[in-house]
């Protein structure tokens, strides 16, 4: 199985329009496990602290293999949330490891 670990840092929104921001991030995330058939596992994890420093969410998702993931990834309802998530963001990092 592969583990897809990305992380996500919002543009400097105030606070209230971050907080609707990441929660629109987050249902578009969590809604691709019910349209993407090789997402085996799907989580989003928002930062409690709002005003942190570190990343502002996380994204952990499984595939039975890297050409699943693939597959994923141009998948035309990721690259939606893809668009959606470039709007809201300054960085972004990634991690997909075998586990």
């Amino acid at each position: 199985m592969i583990n897809h670990v990305v992380l996500f840092k919002l543009k400097g929104y105030p606070k209230a329009e971050k907080e609707a921001v990441l929660l629109k991030i987050k249902a578009a995330l969590e809604a691709l496990k019910d349209k993407i058939e090789q997402v085996r596992h799907l989580e989003v994890g928002l930062n409690y602290e709002l005003e942190a420093k570190s990343y502002d969410m996380c994204l952990i998702s499984h595939f039975d293999s890297v050409a699943d993931l693939d597959i994923y990834r141009v998948h035309p309802e990721h690259l939606k949330v893809v668009e959606l998530i470039t709007e809201a963001t300054v960085e972004r990092s990634a991690v997909d490891f075998e586990f």
